[in-house]
């Protein structure tokens, strides 16, 4: 119990560390606060599109992709590249934090960062969606809707996580992991829409044939096995003396 609870430890010193990194960074809360447009106009286009929708339906996954998408592409490539350009990765993996506090505290705090920036968006949607179709009393998403909603967006963030994680530990400079993660989660959506666009006629049917629901049991599925097995390659990556070598 106390090799787990130090371990927890550990992991909230780091994330202690890169949050005060993330907010006070010369240039990164400009860098953070930009993109906080997009989901900001997601979050009240299409509540006012939608209406009482957006609390009832899927319709809100868009903005729990899309942010955790942003905040944690944006964010994850400063956790090693950004060390190295600074010149304090030597630093860093000098202390007697251990391998995986660093690596996960690093990854939670752009993860949970993400999930801060999130509801306040959500809410900003609810009261959007309650001005448009007035019932009466205030209505706020459905349990099992927010649960989906949530979910969705820690996954997503925990994949881009451990992907960007992976880059930045071998990227000499943060733009170039940047690009390289942007490369990566850029281009199998754009191949994705290729192959729907050819074989529509046969995929779509199928898919509607499934329904909903089954698709995004699918997808989740997908989307928890490629975060179990991203953290563990990148876990299994991270050694100190490799990323010392010059």
């Amino acid at each position: 119990m106390s090799r787990w609870t130090n371990e927890l430890r550990d992991i909230r010193t780091v994330m202690w560390k890169e949050r005060k990194g993330l907010l006070w960074s010369q240039g990164t809360r400009w860098r953070i606060a930009l993109p906080l447009l997009s989901p900001l106009f997601i979050a009240i286009y299409l509540p006012w599109q939608a209406g009482s929708d957006w609390l009832e339906g899927y319709v809100s996954l868009l903005l729990c992709v899309a942010i955790p998408l942003l905040f944690v592409g944006i964010s994850i490539p400063e956790s090693f590249a950004g060390e190295r350009e600074r010149h304090t990765l030597p630093t860093l993996l000098a202390s007697r934090l251990p391998d995986s506090a660093i690596l996960l505290g690093k990854m939670f705090s752009c993860v949970g960062f993400s999930i801060v920036i999130l509801l306040p968006a959500l809410l900003v949607g609810a009261v959007v969606a309650n001005s448009v179709a007035w019932r009466g009393s205030v209505a706020f998403y459905r349990p099992w809707v927010l649960l989906v909603d949530l979910g969705v967006a820690l996954l997503v963030g925990g994949v881009i996580g451990s992907a960007g994680v992976l880059i930045s530990l071998r990227s000499e400079t943060v733009q170039g992991a940047t690009q390289a993660l942007m490369g990566v989660f850029l281009v199998p959506p754009m191949i994705l829409a290729f192959v729907l666009m050819f074989f529509r006629d046969t995929l779509l049917p199928w898919l509607q044939g499934l329904g909903f629901a089954s698709v995004l049991g699918c997808i989740l599925g997908a989307l928890a096995v490629a975060n179990g097995f991203l953290l563990f390659l990148a876990l299994r990556r991270f050694r100190r003396a490799r990323l010392l070598l010059p």
